[in-house]
């Protein structure tokens, strides 16, 4: 009983995990060998999968179209005559063969739209396969979105700021009784992200603590090999895969994909991954908790503690007192001033000023003292005229 189709591409497609955007039959064969030998072809991603036959689940061959150097068409599109065309790979060159010439212009455009990331002109297609193709740019620069452009190197650091390089210390030579190193990597030099967890474990780590990270490294079910778990967020979803880890002893670290890559530690094989993912994903890791108080340390016991003792103020010298002796001394202030008089503080006038005051008040003394006279004179001297003229007039 045959196996329907939609369930054969369901099945290839948890395989490969590639989208598929073109598939039909066609003839191959390599530049070297004489006749072609028929396949069911896919197109998934920027690879070619061949299969015996359309029920088969696993491909018998594939093609890496991402090392296409050309695709170049052996005759001009005729309605009939058979499309053959010649793709120079990297190391092989493989001819393609499609009974029909209609398919294979449609297989000529997918090929190049996907491996050239663009639509390639002069095409015989009609505008629903050109409206195919575009989806299939689209789903392609999705999944794969280009590189940026690298930056330009930077100049050479100044000798002033170079840090000086220490020398190298003599590796000590192993003792008979010292142990031989094991095929076990160091833990100490583990990414961050390594957790003794099983796959199930991983999985409910990364879905129910999104914010930690998205990439968890963990030891794998077969001894000296690791496994890499990823929660990666699509348009439908949020979707976990797990990368097997292979340790050898002479290549160091094989990452087990459709071309596998080889690395030289776990570290490696952690920025491999964080670079493929153009780091859209971080290394699992949970936040460390943070202090709230602040604590006083105490004081060191060969340090004492004592208040300072009180500064001793120095005091104003001051220029002793000038003492007037003889007739120039001018007199003391009275102790206590009259309700009614305003006396100028001494310290705010100097002493000559004093002295000047002293004499203008007896001259004022002298003064007062001698117009009393005068007035007193004048008053006694009316009296007696009228008193002389008052007796003259009775005698007259």
């Amino acid at each position: 009983m045959a196996v329907p189709s939609r369930v054969v591409h369901k099945r290839r497609a948890t395989i490969t995990d590639l989208p598929l955007y073109y598939c039909g039959h066609l003839l191959k064969k390599h530049t070297e060998e004489k006749d072609y030998k028929k396949y069911y072809a896919e197109l998934r991603g920027a690879t070619l999968f061949l299969y015996k036959d359309d029920t088969q689940d696993t491909y018998t061959e594939k093609l890496e179209l991402e090392k296409l150097k050309s695709m170049e068409l052996d005759a001009p599109f005729q309605k009939k005559t058979p499309a053959v065309f010649t793709l120079i790979l990297q190391t092989e060159k493989v001819k393609l063969k499609m009974d029909n010439p209609d398919t294979g212009e449609e297989w000529r455009g997918f090929i190049l739209t996907v491996v050239r990331r663009q639509i390639p002109g002069k095409l015989q297609l009609l505008p629903g396969q050109m409206m195919m193709l575009q989806e299939a740019l689209d789903q392609e620069r999705k999944r794969n979105p280009p590189s940026p452009s690298p930056r330009p190197a930077l100049p050479p650091r100044p000798s002033f700021l170079r840090p000086p390089s220490p020398s190298p210390s003599p590796s000590p030579s192993p003792s008979p009784s010292s142990p031989q190193p094991s095929d076990q990597p160091d833990h100490s030099s583990m990414p961050l992200c390594f957790y003794n967890v099983t796959r199930q474990e991983a999985e409910r780590m990364l879905e129910e603590n999104p914010e930690y990270g998205g990439i968890i490294l963990r030891p794998a079910t077969q001894p000296n090999n690791y496994a890499l778990t990823l929660r990666q967020v699509t348009s439908s979803g949020p979707v976990m895969k797990n990368y097997r880890v292979t340790s050898t002893k002479k290549s160091g670290f094989v990452i087990e994909l459709d071309k596998p890559v080889t690395v030289s530690s776990l570290n490696d094989v952690l920025k491999y991954f964080l670079e493929k993912t153009d780091y859209r994903l971080q290394p699992y890791m949970t936040s460390q908790p943070y202090d709230l108080h602040i604590e006083m340390s105490s004081a060191p016991k060969c340090v004492t503690i004592s208040s300072p003792s009180p500064k001793t103020v120095p005091k104003a010298k001051v220029s002793p007192m000038m003492r007037w002796e003889g007739k120039d001394a001018p007199e003391s202030p009275p102790d206590k001033a009259a309700e009614s008089e305003y006396l100028v503080p001494d310290e705010h006038w100097p002493v000559d000023h004093s002295l000047k005051l002293v004499q203008l008040d007896g001259q004022l003394q002298e003064i007062l003292k001698f117009r009393r006279e005068a007035i007193s004179n004048s008053e006694s001297k009316t009296t007696y005229e009228n008193t002389i003229s008052a007796e003259y007039n009775e005698t007259i």
